[in-house]
């Protein structure tokens, strides 16, 4: 390896340092508290501080450094990661009986993704403000209003993009990580027994010493790894190498340091339970030590709500959701996007959570249990993949299936009972975007084959035309038709109200592959049906979005040669009339209509010039 290549991973992994690890980075802040806080009646004993440490110990080792980055971070689709891109590997290759299973599991576990994506947020940023109590008590009042001030500009400065502010998550991570570590050494020296903790045999004699209460102790101890899931849905912006470097290098060892010193500083002053985190500091570094966490904090708050916006657009480009704008805050990141609509729905979700919960530790009871849901999804998925697509001993992978349900399951069902706590939050916002991608994709589909019924045949259309022409126009037109061999309803009414034809017609389908990417070589297809007819085919990944600008060069490059100033784009609009419905299909048809209208339209979608489009509307029935 060069000089050049070293230094690249070194930075490429400081980097991920930054973002891949900034939820995960910043549980420390209030897991152990939660573990011990005495809520299933487990007192602060050498048994239940050693217990705790080893499962959290045992627990970022199987589930992080084994689960995650040993075998997920393997299923990656040109790079890039997270529970969508598992159900379009795993749907790929596998047995059609299978098919619906994979799509209907890639998109609950997408839709958890959005209950964390709102819990995240207002918990990391909680905790680090709680601070301020240990340094005065009397400012408890401030947590809540401080906490929606510091969140507030958060979510505005998004639409200016996190290009310039990225610089900074890096290096300040990376302090936040050593400053763990030191702290964690600082508690540990003072009581070096506690690394016994380390040893398996302290989570089993837990299991043993508080039988049926430490199984569901378990949903707090997971709060040490909630931030699993999304070093996965982050992955597209790393290398693997990268990342598991991090997280061996740095991450892991700082983690572990800093609980062990929490436990430490809990088994020989009990009444540090109140915030052992804090408490570890000396007391002339509370108040940095503030501004650091409240740094950091925003930062695992900032990587979650880009997760959100890439989980979007993957979305929006497979069919999931409803076209919306989506603005690139950067011209050398294609990552680095802003949704406005999104970000104002987290935004308003996350004000409701801060000022229903009003505490980290209650928001705490909501935490945990669509994460692990995620996460045992992502086990499924992941062994499909193994099986169909990189064709591994079936046995091996179903042994490997076990061992990792039988770690994802218990962490799962122990949250359950969070759900009357406050767990029921994100599991309603989960249930509420998959009923909104589910109505999408099937009613949007519906009207795609209703479109496609009017029984004309393409060929004798155009056989039609070329034989007995109408009026011809110069220029060339464009007709945008969402499937190919049929003809576009723009054209059918272009003929049907206008009667004439322009002298070149391109009937263009663009189609977005369960690809990242596709190569440029492969942009575009084009075929001459007829003298003065032609078929376009234009393709883009789910991470891609399409031009117009950049399809007509494409085309010319490949012989077809179109003037932008001399083409114009016909596109249909439809007028949805819902008809008679059972109730609930009524009330589907309602929501669908809704996201229906509020959809970005296809002029904006495909960056076509205004001055270009013809509109041609059509009402019809659903």
């Amino acid at each position: 390896m060069t000089v050049h290549k070293k230094q690249s991973l070194a930075i490429v992994t400081l980097t991920a340092i930054g973002v891949v690890y900034g939820d995960i980075g910043t549980s420390p802040l209030y897991t152990l508290r939660e573990c011990l806080s005495g809520e299933w009646g487990i007192g602060i004993s050498q048994a239940s501080v050693f217990g705790f440490l080893s499962l959290i110990f045992w627990l970022l080792t199987s589930v992080v450094s084994i689960k995650y980055l040993l075998f997920v971070l393997r299923a990656d689709d040109a790079g890039e990661g997270g529970i969508l891109t598992l159900m379009s590997l795993a749907g790929r290759n596998i047995d059609t009986r299978y098919m619906p299973m994979v799509v209907i599991m890639g998109l609950i576990g997408g839709s958890f993704f959005y209950g964390d994506g709102v819990i995240t947020p207002a918990i990391s940023v909680m905790s680090a403000i709680e601070g301020m109590e240990i340094i005065a008590p009397n400012l408890s009042t401030y947590v809540v209003p401080l906490s929606v001030v510091i969140l507030t500009g958060l979510f505005v400065i998004q639409k200016h993009g996190t290009g310039s502010i990225g610089k900074l998550f890096a290096p300040v991570m990376l302090l936040w990580f050593l400053t763990l570590a030191v702290m964690g050494v600082r508690g540990i020296a003072q009581y070096p027994e506690i690394l016994k903790a380390l040893n398996p045999y302290w989570a089993f004699n837990f299991f043993v010493q508080y039988k049926l209460i430490s199984f569901f102790a378990l949903g707090a101890a997971v709060l040490s790894v909630t931030g699993a899931e999304a070093l996965y849905a982050d992955m597209g912006h790393f290398t693997r190498p990268s990342i598991r470097i991090a997280w061996f290098s740095i991450v892991l060892p700082s983690l572990v340091l800093n609980y062990f010193g929490q436990g430490a500083l809990l088994l020989q002053h009990p009444e540090a339970i109140k915030n052992p985190f804090f408490l570890l500091a000396p007391d002339w570094a509370l108040i940095p030590l503030l501004i650091l966490s409240a740094f950091a904090t925003v930062i695992a708050s900032q990587a979650v709500i880009s997760g959100v916006f890439s989980l979007t657009r993957h979305a929006v480009r497979l069919g999931y959701l409803p076209p919306m704008r989506i603005i690139y805050t950067s011209d050398k990141e294609s990552g680095q996007i802003y949704i406005p609509a999104i970000n104002w729905m987290l935004y308003l979700a996350v004000l409701i959570v801060i000022a229903s919960f009003k505490s980290s530790s209650n928001l705490a009871a909501a935490y945990g249990i669509v994460v692990t849901g995620t996460m045992a999804l992502t086990s499924v998925l992941f062994c499909f993949v193994a099986v169909y697509n990189w064709h591994w001993n079936r046995w091996a992978v179903g042994l490997l299936l076990a061992l990792l349900l039988a770690v994802d399951i218990p962490l799962f069902s122990a949250n359950l009972i969070k759900v009357f706590a406050g767990g029921w939050l994100p599991i309603c916002i989960g249930i509420a975007f998959l009923v909104v991608m589910t109505t999408w994709r099937t009613e949007r589909f519906n009207v795609l084959r209703k479109m496609a019924e009017h029984g004309n045949s393409l060929s004798a259309m155009i056989t039609s035309l070329e034989k007995n022409p109408p009026i011809r126009v110069p220029g060339t037109a464009v007709y945008l038709s969402r499937v190919v061999n049929v003809i576009p309803t723009a054209l059918l009414h272009n003929m049907k109200h206008n009667k004439i034809l322009h002298e070149r017609v391109v009937l263009l389908t663009i189609r977005t592959e369960e690809v990242p990417y596709v190569a440029n070589v492969r942009r575009v297809e084009i075929e001459q049906l007829s003298p003065t007819f032609w078929r376009v085919v234009a393709s883009y990944g789910w991470r891609e979005k399409p031009n117009m600008e950049g399809i007509l060069q494409r085309c010319a490059v490949d012989g077809l040669n179109c003037l932008m100033m001399q083409t114009s784009f016909f596109m249909s609009h439809e007028a949805l009339i819902l008809g008679k419905r059972p109730w609930h299909h009524r009330v589907r048809g309602m929501l669908f209509l809704t996201l229906a209208r509020n959809a970005l339209r296809s002029p904006d979608l495909f960056e076509v010039p205004p001055n270009r489009v013809i509109e041609l509307g059509t009402q019809m029935d659903i």
